[in-house]
This record gives structure tokens, C-alpha cells and sequence, in this order.
């Protein structure tokens, strides 16, 4: 971690989240902890929500046209994509377009599930931009060749969660639809291992826990991704939190009332 010892009256620059909604709040939630003395800007891009329907080449071209105009606006300390489909798909093209600011990325967990499994069943719950990802692919032909891996691409698992997280009601049984082919009992053998590979999912665990067949480990990588962000973030010593960030920005302009309250709650502006 890097550490400035000096304060110089340097003002500190904020960090950046983005999501394709307000799934990056899990990520969020981690990184203020470990990063208190920085302000924080969440993006959300609502307009385009949910990414994991969208053609490839026009998402792409969406998200490097709102990061130049976001880094323009912001000029923050770093980046975190907080989701999945977008990183997976447009990471490399950020970093090769914006070479002057950091990125930190969000990639299915697939490497420390690989590593803790004790059945070899692990299974990778997703969208359907992320499951068809080579990138998704390349990171299990890397870390979990001896593994098998199951990727379940749920369409519908994303919105889901964004309801439920402002507190509308979702049935158990709707739930228990995306995430049952999480689940493999084979030879006596069961999956026991599922990696949340959207950031909306963790938000959700509680209810999964209550619905799944059986006992799983369910990963969630926002801990680890807000440690990243961590180490490349210079720790300024007797820094305070800056005034003027702690907001949250929707590409759609138009947040709804609950959307707003729940912002709030997590100490974010609108």
C-alpha cells in the first residue's frame, strides 16, 4: 500500500464506482471501510440497465463513451468497475483508451473457488453476458481445469435483486428458479461451492441461503476487490474525509423515490 507522509494541502481525489445499477453498493460498502479518508462518486448506468442483454460491440462503445465523459467530470484517484459484464467485456479496451487512470476490475471469483472447493462442483451464477465471456472461460481453463464448473447464466436474477434490495416483494419460488441449476449431486458428489459473479447477488445471499437444496459456500468477491482498490490508493496520513462527493450519479437522470432512500442510507447523495 502506498503511503504519502506529507499532506502538502493536497486535495484528495475521490473514488469512482460504477455498475450497471445498484448492485456495486456491495462493492461500495466494503471500499468506504477501508478507504475512509476518501470521498466516493457511485455511477450508476440505469439507462443501459441491464447490461446482460445487450450486444457486445454497442455495449461496448456505451461504456467507453460514458467513462470519457466521467473521468472528465470527476478526475478520481481510481476506478472500480464493480460488475462483472462490463469488466469482462470492455477492461482491457478501458485500460488501452484511458492508460493515465487505474482500473480496478471485477471478475468472477473462479480462482479462490477453485482453491477452496472440496468436491471439484463449483458452479458460477452469472449473467448471460458473463457466461458467455471468453474471459469467464480463460479464467477457468487457467485456475479450475480440475474442477468441473458449472456457468449459470440467469436473465433475470440482475433485476430481481434490484427489487428486492428497495424492499419489493419477489416469490421464494421465482428465486428458487434462477438459482436451482446452481446445483449438482452426481456420484455422491454435490456442488458446494457458487460464485456470486454479479455484484446485485450478494445483496440476495440470505435468501439463498434459505432456498438452496443444501448448504453452499456462496463467494462473494466484493471484500476482496475493495482490498485491491486499497493498494493502489495512496494512504495520506491525517487526511480527512473531503467535502463535496459522497454522491451517487444514474445515468437516466431520474431515480425513483425508493432508489433515492436507499442511496441515502448508504450516505450517498443523489
Amino acid at each position: 500500500m502506498a503511503l504519502a507522509t506529507e499532506m502538502d494541502a493536497v486535495e484528495l481525489k475521490p473514488v469512482l464506482v460504477f455498475d450497471s445499477g445498484i448492485g456495486g453498493l456491495t462493492v461500495l460498502r466494503e471500499a468506504r471501510v477501508l478507504m475512509p479518508e476518501r470521498g466516493f462518486i457511485y455511477v450508476a448506468d440505469d439507462a443501459g440497465f441491464p447490461y446482460g442483454g445487450w450486444e457486445e460491440a454497442a455495449l461496448k462503445v456505451r461504456i467507453l463513451s460514458l467513462f470519457e465523459e466521467l473521468l472528465r467530470d470527476y478526475d478520481p484517484e481510481v476506478c472500480i468497475i464493480a460488475c462483472n459484464t462490463a469488466f469482462t467485456l470492455v477492461g482491457a479496451d478501458l485500460r488501452a483508451k484511458f492508460p493515465d487512470m487505474t482500473f480496478v476490475g471485477t471478475v468472477p471469483a473462479i480462482k479462490p473457488a477453485a482453491e477452496r472447493t472440496r468436491s471439484g462442483l463449483v458452479s458460477v451464477l452469472a449473467t448471460p453476458g458473463t457466461v458467455k465471456r471468453a474471459y469467464t472461460r480463460d479464467l477457468i481453463q487457467s485456475f479450475a481445469s480440475q474442477c468441473h464448473v458449472r456457468l449459470v447464466g440467469s436473465e433475470n436474477l440482475a433485476r430481481m435483486a434490484e427489487s428486492w434490495i428497495r424492499g419489493e416483494p419477489i416469490s421464494d419460488e421465482a428465486v428458487l428458479a434462477e438459482i436451482e441449476p446452481c446445483f449438482i449431486d452426481n456420484d455422491g458428489k454435490r456442488t458446494d461451492i457458487v460464485v456470486l459473479a454479479c455484484t446485485h447477488y450478494p445483496f440476495m445471499a440470505n435468501v439463498f441461503r434459505k432456498l438452496a437444496p443444501w448448504p453452499v459456500d456462496w463467494l462473494d468477491p466484493a471484500e476482496a476487490i475493495a482490498r485491491r482498490a486499497r493498494h493502489l490508493v495512496p494512504l495520506v496520513q491525517g487526511a480527512e474525509h473531503p467535502d463535496g462527493f459522497d454522491f451517487a450519479r444514474f445515468t437516466s437522470g431520474k431515480p425513483d423515490f425508493a432508489t433515492r432512500r436507499l442511496m441515502q442510507g448508504f450516505g450517498l447523495s443523489v
